[in-house]
């Protein structure tokens, strides 16, 4: 298999055209030799080419990639980066928002699996498209056990703004940067938001508003989506995969 038919069916399989944003989604380096090993990661790095490098991985899928809204200057750590993965031969596909909000590999569909809980609904439109995961509890569950859930299924230590009720009925989680969905919980009725980087600009809004956000990490709630392609890739494809961890602590 080459980059570009893995590519053609990655396209497909995450439906890459339902949703459009400022990364460029997609092949964005391609390479010359057949694809045995994959590897999975957050972010496009030197670093991670390197690690890719080593493991002597053919193909990189990242969630976030090397073209972002408008044309770059391939100078500096672009020039850097682009160079290692062609002398390397590691082709590059990068899905940001279309796989955020894929219903079954998405960083949000999975966090169902990774917390343990049961996603009863979409929650987060952008472009018209549902980003993000609804969860109701029947009966509510304790504010302390859906931090610990998240503790436990994505090996972090939330930070939580604890402005809501101590018994969540209903949350919805977004990946990544999604405190800015906050209007949008007010909306939906929900008492709780889980998403992965505060913003200091949304302290007063939830609070006043009586809500609670959990914060998990934007690294680690949108490790999930390419971890999940893997798994899917090993399974139909028969490729090797191998998930590169490199957080940011962020």
């Amino acid at each position: 298999m080459k980059s570009g038919e893995l590519a053609d069916y990655l396209n497909k399989l995450l439906d890459i055209d339902s949703i459009q944003d400022a990364s460029l989604n997609g092949l964005q380096v391609e390479n010359r030799r057949d694809i045995k090993k994959v590897g999975l990661t957050v972010d496009i790095s030197q670093d991670v080419i390197e690690k890719a490098n080593d493991m002597r991985m053919d193909f990189l899928i990242v969630h976030h990639g090397l073209f972002w809204g408008k044309p770059e200057a391939v100078t500096g750590a672009m020039y850097q980066r682009i160079r290692m993965l062609i002398n390397h031969d590691i082709a590059l596909y990068a899905a940001h928002l279309p796989l955020d909000a894929h219903p079954e590999f998405g960083n949000n569909a999975q966090i169902q699996e990774a917390a343990g809980w049961t996603i009863t609904n979409n929650f987060g439109r952008y472009q018209d498209v549902p980003l993000g995961t609804e969860v109701t509890f029947d009966p509510p569950r304790m504010l302390s056990k859906i931090v610990d859930d998240l503790r436990k299924g994505l090996k972090v230590e939330p930070q939580v703004w604890n402005f809501g009720p101590s018994s969540v009925c209903r949350l919805g989680f977004i990946s990544g940067s999604g405190v800015g969905f906050l209007n949008q919980v007010l909306d939906a009725g929900l008492d709780t938001l889980v998403t992965g980087e505060p913003r200091h600009s949304a302290y007063w809004e939830a609070r006043e508003a009586g809500i609670n956000v959990i914060f998990a990490g934007h690294y680690a709630t949108e490790t999930l989506g390419v971890k999940a392609v893997g798994r899917h890739l090993e399974e139909k494809l028969k490729l090797e995969t191998v998930f590169i961890d490199l957080p940011t602590g962020y």
